[in-house]
């Protein structure tokens, strides 16, 4: 046996179309035969009539499977090597071997099986068939085995079915032989050894011409692939599924069904049942490559005489290059023709001159037959519209322009795209193009700045339809008017919220004082500029604001029936208003009253007399003098140009402080002052000593922490307009934590502070030993204890005090005598 033989079998289990039961080789008695070096593909499709209940040991039955048939012509040892397409192990094949010599209707037990699961019995492979290293005949199902039975040693003659089955899977396989015993070889295809080409093209010379179906005479290559070989029969075939099986041979001549189409022919020895399969390519010529040509396009004109009639002179042949699109021209033959037919059929009657005069007005389609020069049957045909544009409509025109360049000679600049509405009649999608000779050699370049050279002049012109490119001519007349018109101006005052010399303006107001004098129904526009306004180029709307701040010239253009009558200057004048404070905040202190302040318009220079003055209550002067809060007006305007401006100010109250309430934390770790006062003022705080010195300096808060016990002025003054200061006196109580009798004039005595004939003057003061004795009372108003007792110092030690202040609080601590 070749070792290298395959069969390589594309199962496809999953296809929806199902052949007749018994033209498949899911069933033995239509088993594949393989033969020699045949190579065999396969669609099949589910299990056919379930053949295996019984007739194995591996418990299998048909899944989906397929049967092989195979005859020894050796004896020798027959063995195969399955492999799916696919390397996943869950991909399972199954295989059942019977025979040798059995039948169909009697096929017996299988002499060989395997329906070992590779997954399930952990193998590293989803090979499985029949090898010389194996020594069981049959295993499976599931875990069991390796997937590999023992090969059978076959005698020449012998006939064997082999059953292949997938139980889980979706893969292909190929099958390949081992072993050393033979089969006999299937008959070849000649024509591979002879040369003789088989695959066959034909022009499309069936209507319709370009569906890429002909007629094609198959047997032609029946000879060619028998050669010499006897016992031999061919038939063709649409799929090679259906030569495999050697179903629905196709009848000659045959009509292809898809271009290219591939033909499968089945050459089988009539004696050995024993096949080979071939192929080869049926292919319709739809004719030669081409590029669909644009529209043929021209413009009417002339040549006819007739520039309205829609109809001209075509070069057809003009369009060859582009219809074979860089091929050579000697290689194809180009006719043009009236009707589709024609083109098809290359009827002489309908072919069309090169210089071809469209017979439909303006627009007409035509066909183009384009033939292989070597086989002129094979044609391509397409359409080619011819259409001819209209000329634009001719209309002449006359401009009249100003002569206003300061030299009345009938010269000055027209811009002459100004006329492109009367030339075009007021038509979008036209321009134009001017020229001074009527040849129209020489474009003039900038037509919207063209000085003439006599008065009038005329000018030619070019109207272009610029969806089309196509033109006509017409003539523009250049005229030169010397009328004129009057210079005005617009004043206003810079009153519009932003005080910046720019003002909107109405120009329609300049209208009447431009053209006083001047003849009814002139037309009146705006421009920036001198050149703008002489070429009506960039027009001002009616309401404008000026550019430069507070003056500014414009230009005003009149015209009579579309043509200049005059240009005149506008002066657009911006005025300052009084430049003034427009509001101000001042105070009035109403412990003043009935004392008045002056307040003023405010004005920011010193030249008062070019200003008036109105106040709100009559007073028509600079100052005015007030003693009530409230606001004040005042319009000030300029006398010479009279903007006004307002000025508003706002006179609120104040006052000094008026004392409500002051508490005091005292004789604690943090004495502290709360200053409660009430008033229209805005206020700032400060303790004063006895000495009237500062203690603490003015401070916006109005309260004072960690005040050293004592007797203090509380000042209390108005900031808002500084409206005076009022005060208060407070006492903060608290003592000393020692003294030092030692006469040397510091802490020589111990007093209780912050008592004085105005606070707590009746406060009883009591000072006690460690033991409780009583050492001395002490006058609240008097210098304090010097340590004495009975003439005699006493020791340095603690010593304790009570202290009953006259508004009942009582304070008990201690202090330190030291030397």
């Amino acid at each position: 046996m070749n070792s290298n033989l395959k069969f390589i079998l594309l199962v496809n289990f999953g296809l929806l179309f199902n052949f007749i039961s018994a033209q498949e080789p899911t069933d033995c008695i239509d088993a594949v035969i393989a033969c020699g070096n045949s190579q065999i593909n396969l669609d099949v499709n589910g299990a056919g009539t379930q053949e295996l209940f019984g007739s194995n040991a591996c418990f299998g039955q048909e899944n989906n499977s397929v049967w092989l048939k195979v005859t020894t012509v050796t004896t020798g040892t027959l063995g195969f090597t399955l492999k799916p397409e696919s390397t996943d192990i869950n991909e399972d094949y199954d295989f059942f071997v019977f025979g040798p010599n059995v039948s169909c209707s009697a096929i017996g037990q299988a002499i060989r099986c395997s329906t070992t699961n590779p997954s399930n019995a952990n193998l590293t492979s989803n090979f499985t068939g029949m090898n010389a290293v194996s020594t069981d005949t049959s295993e499976g199902p599931g875990a069991d085995g390796n997937s590999f039975v023992r090969w059978i040693d076959a005698q020449a003659g012998e006939t064997y079915f082999i059953v292949i089955d997938r139980p889980v899977g979706q893969s292909a396989f190929s099958l390949e032989w081992t072993g050393t015993a033979t089969f006999s070889s299937p008959p070849s295809n000649e024509a591979t050894t002879s040369g003789v080409p088989l695959n066959m093209e034909d022009c499309d010379v069936t209507a319709p011409f370009d569906d890429g179906l002909t007629t094609f005479n198959l047997d032609t290559n029946t000879n060619a692939i028998r050669g010499s070989q006897k016992d031999v029969s061919i038939t063709y075939h649409a799929s090679e599924s259906d030569a495999n099986i050697g179903i629905d041979a196709l009848t000659s001549p045959f009509t292809n069904t898809s271009n290219p189409q591939t033909i499968h022919t089945r050459i089988t020895n009539t004696i050995t049942g024993c096949f080979e399969l071939s192929k080869f390519t049926l292919t319709v010529n739809i004719g030669p490559p081409f590029t669909e040509p644009l529209d043929y396009i021209l413009c009417d004109n002339f040549d006819d005489g007739d520039n309205t009639n829609g109809r001209t002179v075509f070069t057809l042949s003009s369009k060859n290059a582009e219809i074979l699109s860089g091929q050579s021209l000697s290689d194809f033959n180009i006719t043009y023709h009236s009707t589709v037919t024609g083109a098809e059929f290359n009827t002489p009657g309908t072919q069309l001159p090169d210089s071809y005069y469209n017979n439909t007005p303006f627009s007409e389609e035509i066909f183009v037959r384009i033939e292989d020069a070597s086989n002129v049957d094979c044609k391509s045909v397409t359409s080619l519209k011819l259409t001819v544009n209209p000329v634009p409509n001719r209309t002449d025109h006359t401009m009249l322009q100003c002569d206003e360049d300061g030299v009345l000679d009938g010269i000055t600049l027209f811009n002459l795209t100004e006329a492109n509405d009367a030339l075009t009649s007021g038509l979008t999608g036209f321009s134009t193009k001017f020229y001074t000779d009527s040849g129209r050699p020489l474009e003039i370049m900038h037509p919207e700045n063209f000085p003439n050279t006599s008065n009038p002049q005329t000018i030619y012109v070019e109207i272009i339809n610029d969806n089309t490119s196509c033109k006509n001519n017409a003539e523009l007349t250049l005229s030169v008017s010397v009328t004129d018109a009057f210079d005005t101006a617009l004043v206003t005052c810079d009153d519009d919220g932003t005080e910046d010399g720019l003002h909107i303006f109405n120009l329609a107001d300049a209208n009447s004082a431009i053209t006083t004098g001047l003849p009814a129904g002139l037309d009146m526009s705006y421009y920036k500029t001198y050149e703008d306004a002489l070429l009506e180029q960039n027009a001002l709307n009616a309401s404008y604001t000026n550019e430069i701040p507070y003056a500014q010239i414009i230009y005003a253009r009149v015209e009579n029936d579309n043509n200049c009558y005059g240009i005149s200057e506008i002066t657009l004048t911006v005025n300052e208003l009084p430049d003034i404070e427009v509001e101000e905040l001042t105070y009035y202190c109403t412990n003043f009253f009935p004392d008045t302040v002056p307040i003023n318009a405010g004005l920011n220079t010193t030249n008062l007399a070019d200003y008036s003055f109105n106040w709100d209550n009559g007073a028509q002067t600079y100052t005015i003098q007030i003693n009530s809060e409230g606001n004040y007006k005042v319009t000030v305007t300029n006398k010479n140009t009279g903007c006004i401006k307002d000025r508003t100010i706002t006179v609120a109250p104040s006052n000094t402080a008026t004392f409500e309430a002051i508490h005091i934390i005292d004789a604690s770790q943090n004495n502290m002052i709360t200053v409660n006062v009430s008033g229209e003022g805005t206020y700032q705080y400060s303790l004063l000593n006895p000495n009237n010195s500062i203690y603490k300096d003015y401070q916006d808060s109005h309260v004072f922490e960690n005040v050293k016990p004592g007797i203090y002025t509380v000042a209390v003054k108005d900031i808002k307009n500084n409206c005076g200061t009022k005060f208060d006196s407070v006492s903060v109580i608290g003592f000393p934590k020692f003294f030092t009798p030692n006469n040397d004039g510091k802490n020589d005595t111990w007093q209780v502070d912050g008592i004085s004939g105005m606070f707590q003057p009746n406060t009883k003061i009591l000072i006690y030993n460690r033991y409780g004795k009583l050492m001395k009372e002490l006058n609240p108003l008097g210098d304090g204890w010097d340590g004495m007792l009975n003439g005699q110092i006493l020791p340095p030690d603690d010593y304790w005090f009570s202290v009953k202040l006259q508004d009942g609080r009582v304070i008990k601590n201690h202090f330190t005598l030291k030397q």
